[in-house]
């Protein structure tokens, strides 16, 4: 008989038992409320893997007392939709249905529930990893909430860690001491699966012993050892992608091709390979090399009608681009920051001067008086305020040291002389 991981073990079976996501399901946040009443809508669940978006979905059945349907959209087809649903209205409606990888439904299987989501015969909740806006038709996102599942914290991953433990010592009859986490912790990238599979793996590789002693060495000899594991039943699968990012960001773009070539070998969906790079051309390079979000935005054109094998050069052409481009994260560090003080400072007022002034009352009370249009004056520039005056100065922007921003900073401080510091 299959052991049974202990992952699903120790799958939470209640709101109280689970962990992490307090911002969705803590007490008194929107969806722990709406779970309360028994009334929850169609919801999509986006965050990285490892975080409860099944388990989530699995506890909302058990708390609405619904019949409940699980779909992989890895194996099922429109059939498998038409069967779940023709099988809820027997039943009155009112079903949830759980579709994992949702994103990787197609047009056609996605616009075989929209009747369905629509007359209420089934609540649809789906999971995915990538972003519900590129992934999930229109017509479906907009029947659906969207609830974003954030990284589990150190703390979340500790507890469950402490959770494992108990229940291998209880299983093995075992004494488990734990002197150093920081190799499981890091193996496991945030994920409580890959967690509690490489805690398991660990402590069955010394259950032997009446007292398993972990220590960093141990994890990773042990995983090492299980690495061909992860690949063959795809817990690889987000490793690989962070390898061929980080390639790309780290200017390799010989490594950055090796992982490729194990995404395509492996039958990855290009256009996630796309999707990643476009991420990074901006993310990454910016304005560094603005031409490298063109060509990444190309590719991910491209992939998008050309398919496997011939896709694989264009993904090639672009990584290689990408790898060997000027790297600059200003452009990131600029929105995080400006974010920051938005979220500081609040809705600070527009000054007067270049305020939209569409109606007469507005031009009399100051809107758009004095603002100077900058197409009037040498080089297209004049020096004017455009923050509000609690922010006047402060720098969001600045360049990254390559040689395209280097001449953009240079023009800054010909601009605005001392007051960004430029």
């Amino acid at each position: 008989m299959a052991q049974i991981p202990l992952a699903e073990i120790l799958r939470p079976q209640s709101l109280d038992e689970y962990i992490g996501q307090e911002h969705i399901v803590g007490k008194g946040a929107i969806l722990s409320r709406a779970i309360e009443n028994g009334n929850i809508p169609s919801l999509i669940f986006w965050g990285p893997p490892g975080v409860g978006k099944t388990t989530l979905a699995f506890i909302i059945s058990r708390q609405l007392i619904r019949p409940f349907y699980t779909l992989s959209a890895v194996s099922s087809g429109v059939k498998d939709v038409r069967n779940v649903i023709s099988e809820a209205r027997e039943k009155g409606g009112g079903a949830i249905l759980f579709i994992d990888e949702i994103h990787r439904f197609n047009k056609s299987q996605q616009d075989s529930l929209l009747s369905a989501v629509e007359k209420g015969i089934i609540t649809l909740i789906g999971a995915t990893t990538e972003n519900p806006s590129f992934e999930v038709i229109s017509p479906l996102l907009s029947r659906c909430q969207v609830y974003i599942l954030k990284e589990l914290s150190k703390d979340h991953l500790l507890e469950l860690l402490e959770r494992g433990k108990k229940e291998l010592e209880q299983e093995l009859k075992v004494t488990i001491t734990i002197n150093e986490n920081e190799a499981l912790l890091r193996i496991s990238g945030g994920d409580a699966r890959k967690l509690l599979n490489a805690l398991e793996l660990v402590v069955h590789s010394e259950k032997d012993q009446k007292e398993v002693k972990i220590n960093n060495d141990l994890v990773q000899e042990v995983i090492q050892k299980s690495l061909a594991i992860y690949d063959k039943s795809g817990e690889m699968h987000y490793d690989i992608i962070s390898a061929f990012i980080k390639s790309l960001r780290g200017s390799d773009p010989n490594a950055a091709i090796y992982w490729l070539a194990r995404m395509v070998e492996a039958g990855e969906d290009p256009k996630f390979i796309a999707r990643r790079m476009l991420i990074l051309a901006s993310e990454d390079i910016g304005n560094a090399n603005p031409t490298a979000l063109v060509l990444a935005q190309s590719c991910f054109n491209a992939v998008n009608v050309i398919g496997y094998p011939e896709c694989r050069i264009i993904l090639s052409q672009t990584a290689t681009y990408l790898a060997s481009s000027p790297k600059s994260n200003a452009s990131y560090l600029a929105i995080d920051d400006a974010l920051t003080e938005v979220r500081k400072s609040g809705n600070l007022p527009v000054p007067l001067h270049i305020r939209n002034a569409p109606t007469r009352l507005m031009k009399d009370i100051g809107y758009g008086k004095d603002y100077k249009y900058a197409h009037n004056y040498q080089n297209n520039f004049t020096d004017q305020e455009f923050l509000p005056d609690k922010i006047s100065g402060k720098k969001f922007y600045d360049p990254g040291n390559n040689p395209r921003e280097t001449e953009i900073r240079n023009r800054l401080k010909a601009f605005w002389k001392n007051k960004y510091n430029y």
